[in-house]
């Protein structure tokens, strides 16, 4: 047995393929693992040699396709047929048929190099490199780089938000900058520069010291620390005279913002008339400094907190005793917020913990299940994945998505309204979180155009809230016909949609009106960024109005009483 053993290994060295064979594949399968990329090689004849097992990762294909031997027309076949096909559609424009499909990947598998980076869904990107060596083998190397991509459209975006309030805060027609919590200028616009009779590279990365005399730096960096570490606003009147003669009192305001320690201080600067009366500010202060002829005044203003100035009465109908043992997961991987969170639902007697993403819920909602424990509500940060709003509707459990102002802020509304709303409805509703239409068309206030999940959640959570009659459109084709159907006192259009984009939509629904002879709807655009552009071309579409992304209920109600002048039409729901 031992000799036909070895006669058996001598046999495979000599021949030469079994096992060095086996020995190339596994080396292949650990260097894509180490890649994180999957290999395909084949011959001159168009047939594998080899294919990695990481290639399924990438493709749903069956096993079998990855044999050696297998035809690379066959291998792309099986590719097509799983639906890659739509996508590759979709990016061009139109329809190829199979054999065109196969024909065009084919003949770039027979160009000496090809680079093609590929979307595939909705969040990943594939690139593919091919390369034709001279002996006519062929390599594919196919990889996930759709964290690039995204990391990629990230810093595009930032740019883009970067200019735009550079645009924004050099447009403005008064003085503004922002120091770091070093008290370090970090941003000026251009009439600030006009003022002092500088330029933006000679204050950048310099401190009041550098800048100004040593009185005023020192009175300067007094009311910037005082900001920075108690968050009142402060306000200071002094009188100048200007390089042209004219005597003026100066106004500046001081504002802190961001998060515990990333804080930096805004300033905004304002010239009031000689005899200009007293700032409210004065009436409200915690402190004020005054010279001795009164040329110069600084008051320090508490700021209301966004509970105190915003918390409606309807949390008052709730006894808080009522609170008692209900339990509260708030997901949200921002600190402040939770903090807040978890401080508001304790003040109202709520058993709450948190979690800082979807990994950690999940593993919290099986332990709890397993446990026997039955939460009654999830506070969920917008910036989290579907994952987390997925995991609610499985394990079912209703579910709030709010952003991390609202959950520092407003948390004490929300939890309000829908423990009001819940003990009104039917007893064991318990799906709070889901986009609820309105069964009855009569009357419909609202249409919201929107395709993206989340924002369609807080609309319908804010319009919920407002007591104002809705309907959902996902699509800009299904937002005309929603209008034509049921004829709604006012459209909140995202201009960024699928099939009939917003601007396309509005004008049908312009044509439309004009064919029929119906009353003006009136059309709210609503957008992502404030680029000019946008705003023009909402107008030559037809729409009357623009709001800003993200939206909360004081946004919507500032619209509604605007354009919804007629309150016997406002049905309560």
């Amino acid at each position: 047995m031992s000799a036909g053993f070895e006669k058996a290994d001598t046999s495979s060295e000599i021949d030469g393929s079994p096992a060095e064979a086996d020995l190339q594949t596994a080396l292949f399968d650990v260097v894509c693992d180490s890649l994180s990329a999957a290999f395909i090689i084949y011959d001159k004849n168009d047939h594998l040699i080899f294919a990695s097992r990481q290639t399924l990762d990438f493709f749903p294909l069956s096993a079998e396709m990855l044999k050696p031997g297998t035809r690379l027309r066959d291998f792309l076949g099986a590719m097509y047929d799983t639906g890659i096909r739509q996508q590759y559609d979709v990016r061009q424009g139109g329809s190829l048929s199979r054999e065109d499909w196969l024909s065009q990947k084919i003949a770039s598998h027979w160009r000496e190099r090809f680079d093609a980076v590929e979307r595939h869904g909705a969040d990943s990107w594939v690139r593919f490199v091919k390369r034709r060596l001279p002996g006519g083998y062929g390599v594919t190397i196919i990889s996930d780089i759709s964290e690039n991509k995204k990391r990629e459209e990230q810093w595009r975006s930032d740019l883009e938000r970067v200019q735009l309030t550079e645009d924004i805060l050099d447009n403005l027609p008064f003085p503004l900058f922002v120091k770091d919590r070093n008290l370090t200028y970090v941003a000026v616009n251009l009439a600030f520069c006009e003022k002092y009779q500088t330029s933006a590279d000679e204050v950048l990365g310099r401190k009041s010291g550098d800048l100004f005399s040593e009185e005023i730096a020192r009175r300067f960096e007094e009311s910037d620390r005082h900001v920075l570490d108690t968050g009142e606003m402060s306000v200071s009147r002094q009188r100048q005279i200007s390089r042209d003669g004219i005597e003026r009192d100066i106004v500046s305001r001081k504002h802190r913002i961001g998060k515990p320690g990333r804080y930096f201080l805004v300033s905004t600067m304002q010239d009031l008339p000689r005899d200009g009366a007293d700032l409210d500010e004065f009436g409200q202060a915690s402190a004020i400094t005054a010279s001795s002829n009164q040329s110069y005044r600084r008051a320090y203003v508490p700021v209301p907190s966004g509970i105190a100035r915003r918390e409606p009465a309807a949390m008052e109908a709730i006894v808080p005793e009522n609170f008692s043992g209900r339990k509260v997961l708030v997901v949200t991987a921002d600190l402040a917020a939770e903090t807040a969170a978890l401080r508001t639902l304790t003040k109202y007697g709520f058993e709450s913990c948190s979690v800082r993403g979807e990994d950690e819920e999940e593993r919290f909602l099986e332990i709890a299940t397993s446990s026997g424990i039955s939460l009654d509500l999830l506070i969920i940060d917008n910036q989290m994945g579907m994952r987390c709003l997925e995991l609610a509707e499985q394990y079912g459990i209703p579910a709030l998505v709010m952003d991390g102002f609202q959950i520092a802020n407003e948390l004490t509304f929300q939890i309000a309204r829908h423990f009001n709303r819940n003990s009104r409805s039917a007893a064991g509703s318990n799906a709070d979180w889901e986009i609820s239409i309105s069964d009855d068309p009569v009357g419909l206030q609202v249409l919201v155009a929107e395709d993206n999940d989340i924002n369609q959640i807080v609309f319908s959570q804010i319009l919920e809230g407002l007591g104002y009659r809705h309907m959902l459109a996902a699509t800009g084709d299904e937002a005309v016909r929603l209008w034509a159907e049921h004829r709604p006192q006012i459209v909140l259009m995202d201009i960024s949609l699928p099939g009939f984009n917003g601007f396309e939509a509005a004008r049908l629904i312009r044509q439309m009106e004009e064919t029929g002879g119906g009353t003006h709807t009136p059309i709210i655009g609503v957008l992502t960024q404030a680029f000019e552009r946008d705003r023009a071309e909402c107008v030559k579409s037809g729409m009357d109005d623009v709001m800003m992304k993200p939206v909360s209920p004081d946004m919507l109600e500032t619209i509604f009483q605007k354009y919804l002048m007629n309150e016997a039409m406002r049905a309560r729901i």
